[in-house]
């Protein structure tokens, strides 16, 4: 069996979500190149009926419009889609909003990384450039870099910035394998596919991009939104180092980050007892209570330090591709085998009447 890359041409889909975006789909639509082979507007229950527009302003056969029944959210819209477009067999699922921040010249950037082997999922990346930098609104800036480094606890792609970046390419294999009933449907669904996309040891990279900032109206609220994150983020930090270091696997790092905890858990309650106390701490006290602090951060750095380096760095769909097709052919050859084995066999013709 052959393992080399098809000739055929990619199935490109792109999936777009859609809510209060009417005055700008049309836009997005007309600037989306011809590499792309389909194309998924979501109407999640937009109260502007963005999928009625669109079908009755656009003639482009690629286009596809899917309806929700109710109101799921960026995330909630977006799994739509791409379950849609693994369904119909896209090969690389690209995620764009309908609103015009992001440029749909891109697309093939996006694609170009994850089919030439180099990641499963590409995400924009605004921070790569200072220009583009520049040009972000300032409360924007602050809220994406402050969530960007927790993000980079919670997710372990410590290499990545922007996280709540939505344009995004995915090998669609790994729609299969996400749990996609789990992941958020509402602003924290990057944030959270990337958590997941860790689970699965999937490469992820960074394409540097701009975006276009004019009169988008955003749903986001960031006072209600950032709490919400924090604690999202910590949740799947917790969710992240059990799974990752103490069920599938166990190392060094494992231990370092046990002793580190209870040494400086030690550290810190020792001292808090003696701390206020009518007698003068002696030196061998604060000793007893510095030391273990002391040997604490040693060992959380170094677990630290062993977090970050063990960024998934292979592809995981062309892991996929190699073990997933073998096995699949030998189930077959296997069941082929059984039904033959299992059926009667033919009778004999005796000579006799």
């Amino acid at each position: 069996m052959s393992f080399l890359p098809s000739q055929q041409k990619p199935a490109i889909a792109v999936v777009i979500p859609s809510y209060r975006v009417r005055n700008h789909i049309l836009a997005v639509l007309g600037q989306i190149g011809s590499e792309v082979t389909a194309i998924y507007v979501v109407d999640d229950a937009c109260p502007e009926d963005t999928g009625r527009f669109v079908k009755e302003h656009v003639t482009d056969p690629r286009v596809n419009v899917l309806w929700n029944d109710q109101n799921l959210g960026v995330g909630g819209a977006t799994l739509a889609g791409m379950k849609q477009a693994a369904a119909d067999g896209a090969d690389v699922i690209v995620k764009i909003d309908g609103d015009g921040q992001m440029d749909p010249a891109l697309i093939p950037s996006f694609v170009g990384v994850i089919l030439i082997g180099e990641a499963d999922y590409a995400k924009g990346n605004r921070f790569f450039d200072p220009e583009g930098v520049a040009s972000m609104p300032l409360g924007r800036l602050i809220g994406n870099a402050g969530l960007s480094f927790l993000a980079k606890m919670s997710t372990g792609y410590w290499h990545s910035f922007d996280p709540t970046n939505g344009f995004f390419a995915i090998h669609a294999s790994l729609v299969g394998l996400l749990p996609l009933e789990k992941i958020s449907r509402r602003f924290f669904f990057e944030s959270d596919l990337l958590f997941r996309l860790n689970v699965l040891t999937a490469r992820v990279v960074d394409v540097p991009m701009h975006s276009h900032y004019a009169d988008e109206v955003s749903n986001m609220k960031p006072h209600r939104e950032i709490p919400r994150f924090a604690l999202a983020h910590l949740r799947n930090f917790g969710k992240r180092i059990f799974y990752n270091y103490f069920i599938r696997n166990f190392s060094i790092a494992s231990l370092e980050l046990v002793l580190g905890l209870a040494l400086l858990l030690f550290g810190v309650v020792y001292g808090l007892s003696k701390w206020g106390t009518s007698v003068p701490a002696t030196a061998g006290t604060v000793m007893i209570a510095a030391l273990p602090i002391i040997v604490a951060t040693q060992l959380l750095l170094a677990f630290i330090n062993y977090d970050i380096q063990s960024v998934p760095r292979s592809t995981l769909h062309l892991r996929l591709k190699t073990s997933v097709q073998p096995m699949r052919a030998l189930r077959h050859r296997d069941s082929m085998k059984h039904q033959h084995e299992s059926s009667p066999s033919e009778p004999r013709d005796s000579g006799q009447v």
